[in-house]
């Protein structure tokens, strides 16, 4: 396997097994005071995302190879205001979506999905070594989030 296709297939797995399998719950005691970090290690890899706030939040998910930054994302977003939905039910679909990652769209969630009256998009430019992207989820034709990200490889 090439290096990108490993991290690929890290990234995802360390996705699926932080906050959208957890959500808050993953998190481990952090690094920064305020924040919230979440962490995944398997052999020469490692992934922390550390993020600050919950209606509104900013953060960024590194993957490191033999301890050394290899892959990067920042992110920004949050619950639109008003909402008038339960912010728990927009958070629990959000984390439907991320489970859904995959070496295809390594960033969020799917380009679609639907789940009752709720609807996640995702969209890009660009490709794992620079990109950068959206997400949001409607409520009944209304939008109730929105996040935006951008990363890519890291020279060193």
């Amino acid at each position: 396997m090439s290096i990108e296709a490993d991290l690929l297939e890290f990234l995802v797995e360390a996705k699926k097994a932080t906050y959208a399998a957890y959500g808050d719950g993953a998190y481990i005691p952090p690094l920064l005071a305020g924040s919230k970090q979440l962490e995944y290690f398997r052999g020469d890899f490692g992934y922390r995302d550390i993020y600050f706030g919950s209606r509104f939040f900013v953060g960024q998910e590194t993957v490191y190879r033999h301890h050394e930054p290899l892959w990067s994302m920042v992110y920004s977003g949050g619950i639109r205001h008003p909402v008038g939905v339960d912010v728990s039910r927009i958070y629990s679909f959000l984390r439907q979506a991320m489970r859904l990652v995959s070496p295809d769209n390594p960033y969020r969630g799917p380009a679609i999905l639907v789940d009752g009256d709720f609807v996640y998009t995702e969209s890009h430019n660009g490709d794992t070594g620079r990109f950068d992207g959206r997400e949001r989820i409607f409520c009944c034709e209304r939008e109730v989030y929105a996040l935006v990200y951008t990363g890519g490889y890291l020279a060193n």
